[in-house]
């Protein structure tokens, strides 16, 4: 059955296998987790033509299309595709505490210290070290400074990074 969207025409049976409203142009599709969302017909055509390789050799035509408009986009010289913000969260934090024995620090009502199941202790071997945020999500810039921490011990950690969030 095709049904007119505004100004498009949509085929619901060839896109989808999500059922629609008798009647209307809503459509409802699950998307509560991606063991919930099954590929379309139309989606496992596409995936059986589309180009690939091995984006780990850089050999992925479609990778490397995305991280180099991405790079463009944002002004930079590179790009890189990762698959939640998650990753992004902790590849960030390694990129600047980038050898153990070294710690970041970050509000306690962060993301990144609530949320993140303390994933940069677990796969970086870096700690946190956890400072109150104010109602506004700043934090007292008096308060950091006295938790930055210097040292040449290998038995202490010192201060690499300060993780400040906009949200």
């Amino acid at each position: 059955r095709t049904t007119t969207n505004n100004t498009m025409p949509y085929n619901f049976e060839e896109y989808s296998e999500c059922g629609h409203i008798e009647g209307t142009i809503a459509h409802v599709v699950d998307l509560r987790s991606d063991t919930i969302t099954k590929p379309t017909v139309n989606m496992r055509k596409t995936i059986a033509i589309a180009e690939v390789g091995d984006d780990v050799f850089g050999e992925d035509p479609t990778v490397n299309e995305l991280e180099r408009r991405s790079a463009e986009l944002m002004g930079k010289e590179d790009g890189i595709f990762l698959t939640s913000g998650t990753m992004c969260n902790i590849i960030a934090v390694m990129v600047h505490c980038n050898k153990r024995s070294v710690e970041f620090i970050a509000g306690d009502k962060s993301h990144l210290h609530l949320f993140e199941q303390g994933g940069p202790a677990v796969l970086a071997g870096v700690q946190s070290s956890i400072i109150p945020n104010n109602p506004d999500g700043t934090f007292s810039l008096e308060e950091m400074e006295s938790k930055i921490r210097t040292s040449n011990d290998s038995h202490e950690t010192s201060t690499a990074l300060i993780v400040v969030e906009n949200t």
